[in-house]
């Protein structure tokens, strides 16, 4: 019973994180028919086995949709470019795609998988989506980019935090300063 509660909240604040904007929050659906492109120090091309390793201050780019990386490993299953995943590594890796209504969604991970075909994010480990001033933190963060949907996931008793900033505030949010105090 418990845990059905936990679970009707958590879909109902993740719901809430795309949902507190007058305008809809829609990836731009351009990005996804530009091509993928690559940029580090160093790469690595297996072309009998259709895979691809670079690394050293990686940037791959799809339109407005940016992944930076220490390493990217990308596969292309039977040499089908539409099918490309791409596998980001590091301390911290970073997503960053521009919505239609000009509002970006940042997000950041130790891993991050990318599914072209399925235009899927996953971020894994110590995850954190942010729109705006609205963010998600959890262990595993699934973003189904066109549909704008997430699944966020807690492992090992971890907790799910979800801070959504009511619609209302947005144009007059201001983040709170302590007054200094005065010594008399």
């Amino acid at each position: 019973m418990k845990s059905k509660t936990k679970a009707v909240i958590i879909k109902v604040c993740i719901s809430g994180l795309f949902l507190m904007h007058e305008t809809p929050s829609i990836a731009l659906i351009r990005d996804f028919r530009q091509p993928v492109y690559i940029n580090s120090e160093k790469q690595m091309v297996n072309l009998q086995n259709n895979t691809a390793t670079a690394s050293g201050n990686v940037h791959v780019t799809q339109g407005t949709i940016k992944i930076l990386a220490t390493k990217v490993i990308m596969m292309r299953p039977n040499g089908d470019n539409k099918k490309m995943i791409v596998d980001a590594y590091g301390n911290l890796t970073t997503f960053y795609q521009m919505q239609d209504n000009h509002a970006s969604v940042q997000g950041s991970a130790k891993k991050i998988h990318y599914e072209l075909e399925n235009n899927k994010i996953e971020l894994i480990g110590n995850a954190c989506l942010r729109q705006l001033h609205s963010r998600i933190q959890c262990d595993h963060l699934v973003y189904l980019m066109k549909e704008q949907k997430i699944q966020a996931i807690s492992n090992h008793d971890h907790r799910i935090t979800t801070i959504l900033m009511p619609s209302e505030l947005k144009n007059n949010y201001k983040p709170y300063i302590p007054l200094k105090s005065k010594n008399y």
